[in-house]
């Protein structure tokens, strides 16, 4: 198939590439750069079947036919979207409707990248699909937040109403090499700050939780999402749970680390509980990750080692 990846120079967008041309495929990766990185995308620099394209998705474009589109383009992390808020309400709306009227156009099925941040600070838990979410429509992450829930609204008017063969992909934290060192999620800062021997961070009493999927877990979910027949959104993350202090403790243990913890005030809407219930992927994809945490933090470590190094 002819591929278009939007975010491709991104932590998910650029190993959804990779996967996509080991498949087989031809792919056009776009990214404008404002959260994504070229390093990312180097060794594909004389891969024949790659073509990358610097640019906005929330510009009309032409990029010729296509099968398929996945839609990754948007920051992703609180730093990130907190410093972009226009921007990432933009690619969110405008941005994703143009993905999907080229879709619609070429008659190209359609993946979007959602996130659990669409169930908020959940009264429910773990969170099902089917789950409303508990979200501030005005506080800081609404930026993002919003972002992706009226992309979520988009996708499924353009699937019902132009018949495009959509999917949404709820993600759950995911991790792994190219992840952005300084990020700002819990997996990045605290393997930065023990690769250092700095104090690690921990935001409020650290009891509250987070699930934590290896890449190459999450990508895998994708391809099989994008090869089923469900237009619903699909749960994709670890349902294994971990409270901030454990993640910690992990991260002290696979790095060998004698950090230091420092607790500093919770921001304003962190959830206190994220953990998926993937029934539904298990069930419709056949899909489950088959990474632990401390194999995935473990396969991490060479890629943030070179960070570490880099910076000093």
């Amino acid at each position: 198939m002819r591929v278009l990846v939007t975010g491709a120079a991104g932590f998910l967008g650029s190993h959804l590439t990779d996967r996509l041309l080991a498949e087989g495929h031809t792919v056009i990766g776009v990214d404008n750069f404002a959260t994504g990185s070229a390093e990312n995308l180097a060794h594909l620099k004389h891969e024949p079947r790659f073509q990358f394209e610097e640019r906005d998705i929330c510009q009309p474009f032409e990029p010729g036919p296509v099968d398929y589109v996945f839609n990754l383009a948007s920051p992703a992390s609180p730093p990130e979207y907190l410093r972009l808020p226009l921007e990432t309400l933009r690619v969110g709306s405008a941005g994703t409707g143009n993905m999907l009227e080229l879709a619609a156009h070429y008659g190209a099925g359609f993946l979007h990248a959602s996130t659990s941040e669409c169930y908020g600070d959940p009264l429910e838990h773990p969170q099902r699909e089917e789950y409303w979410g508990h979200v501030n429509p005005i506080g800081p992450r609404s930026v993002y937040d919003e972002s992706k829930r009226f992309s979520e609204a988009l996708v499924m008017a353009y699937h019902r109403a132009r018949g495009v063969n959509t999917h949404l992909a709820r993600i759950f934290n995911t991790y792994g090499p190219r992840l952005h060192p300084s990020d700002g999620r819990v997996i990045s800062n605290f393997v930065m700050q023990a690769l250092r021997g700095e104090p690690l961070t921990i935001y409020g009493d650290g009891r509250q939780t987070r699930s934590f999927c290896f890449v190459d877990d999450l990508i895998r979910g994708f391809i099989l999402l994008a090869r089923s027949d469900e237009h619903l959104p699909v749960n994709l993350g670890n349902p294994g749970e971990f409270t901030i202090l454990e993640c910690a403790q992990t991260v002290l243990e696979v790095t060998g680390s004698k950090s230091e913890l420092k607790f500093e005030p919770l921001p304003v809407d962190d959830p206190t509980r994220r953990c998926p219930d993937i029934a539904k992927a298990r069930r419709l994809l056949g899909w489950e990750p088959r990474i632990p945490l401390r194999e995935g933090l473990a396969k991490s470590l060479d890629y943030f080692k070179s960070k570490a190094a880099a910076a000093v």
